[in-house]
């Protein structure tokens, strides 16, 4: 063979080698995160008996990041301090997993979350502070005054047992007290055999909880821009990057845990939910929260990796706005409310009468989403979801307060 072929074979197979190289990296991250061949297969006496069993737990095992790390099982299901154990097949085990088990390898993160509102304030909104050692309160109420010192939901209770049970609990139990001492489960954002980072990035996972009438947070990031963006771009992004490496090649439209707790492009990595919040967007008068402007500063740093300054700002200023005026308009009602009770008007017990409920879907409903809608891109929630039914709610609490002071006179 000449060496004018043999030029000619080599260069051809280096453009060929070059074209492939560059068409690889240009694959979707669901193609190249996708398990190959030759992924970790789980062995042992749990992998030989749960393969038969339940077969799903221990194909979810063998794809998350703890298989190829090499953890195995009784890591996780070994019995730690204040855990009850139980004889499982020749093994013992905790009887009941925890946060307490995560923390043994995450403790940051714990600490993190335990400074959070999804920890014992979730519980507390339903319960009150019956549940929990002086010490947990001690701990939550030096981060939120007042959230789990107090007493259990009044609504809650009225609707039953069952209602708590199968429904708040389905989600306030993320910050539930475990007789182990520790809070909560992380395995409500991470799922307990898959024990994925990208599902907790998924906005669904958030929207597990964080939808409906009175936080609708999934619809609102729906029908947001973020939201739109990410359906289109989803199978382009690589949702299993490490937290503290991700970057906006990794996820260039973010999902509702890349704003409040991922490290994107050096920022620092949070699972305090709270951290990067400025004000009591829940409450019916929303004030600004004692770390205002650490918070807003810490979103807006987030905000700035995609958006140019001037745009941020004016954003927030928007979102003011709305929560200005929003506050005024419950105000109004509050006004309205109390003077009913001082005039005996109204009675002093909790949801007793009409009245009451309509106050409290003025507020707990429509208020909460017009703001939630304004810090988070979502039009329609702000108007048609939002200022409109307060408008309409106002109109009809003033009309029922005014057909109840006649009726008073009367008698």
């Amino acid at each position: 063979m000449s060496f004018k072929s043999v030029f000619i074979a080599v260069f051809l197979g280096t453009v060929l080698i070059v074209i492939a190289l560059i068409f690889n990296a240009n694959r979707p991250a669901t193609d190249t995160n996708q398990p190959s061949p030759d992924f970790v297969r789980a062995t042992g006496k749990c992998a030989t008996c749960h393969r038969r069993e339940t077969s799903a737990i221990i194909h979810q095992f063998e794809r998350s990041e703890h298989a190829k790390h090499g953890v195995s099982c009784l890591d996780c299901h070994r019995v730690v301090d204040g855990q009850e154990q139980q004889a499982h097949r020749g093994f013992i085990i905790a009887k009941h997993l925890t946060a307490k088990n995560c923390s043994e390898c995450h403790s940051t993160e714990y600490t993190q979350f335990l400074r959070s509102r999804h920890a014992a304030p979730a519980w507390a909104a339903v319960y009150g502070a019956r549940d929990f050692t002086a010490e947990q309160i001690a701990f939550a109420e030096k981060y939120h005054k007042g959230a789990v010192e107090r007493p259990a939901n009044r609504l809650a209770i009225a609707e039953g047992e069952s209602a708590i049970n199968v429904g708040c609990l389905g989600c306030h139990d993320i910050g539930k007290p475990n007789a182990d001492g520790s809070i909560g489960s992380c395995t409500d954002c991470h799922a307990r055999h898959s024990s994925s980072v990208a599902l907790a990035r998924e906005p669904e996972t958030c929207g597990q909880c964080h939808m409906g009438p009175d936080h609708s947070q999934l619809e609102i990031y729906g029908e947001s821009k973020h939201g739109v963006l990410y359906n289109a771009q989803r199978t382009k992004m690589n949702l299993t990057a490490a937290p503290k490496t991700l970057t906006t090649a990794d996820m260039s439209v973010p999902t509702c845990s890349t704003c409040h707790l991922s490290g994107l492009d050096g920022l620092n990595v949070t699972h305090d939910t709270t951290e990067r919040l400025s004000y009591w967007l829940f409450a019916a008068v929303s004030d600004k929260r004692p770390t205002y402007q650490q918070g807003q500063d810490a979103m807006k740093e987030t905000c700035l990796k995609c958006h140019a300054r001037s745009q941020v700002e004016k954003f927030y200023q928007e979102a003011e706005g709305v929560v200005a005026d929003t506050n005024e308009k419950i105000n109004e009602a509050v006004a309205l409310m109390k003077s009913l009770r001082e005039d005996g008007i109204l009675t002093d017990t909790p949801f007793d009468e009409p009245i009451e409920f309509l106050y409290f879907d003025l507020w707990h409903y429509y208020g909460r989403t017009a703001k939630h809608g304004a810090f988070m891109g979502g039009a329609d929630f702000v108007q048609w979801h939002g200022n409109y039914e307060l408008l309409l709610k106002m109109t009809e609490l003033k009309q029922i307060a005014e057909e109840l002071r006649e009726n008073g006179s009367e008698q």
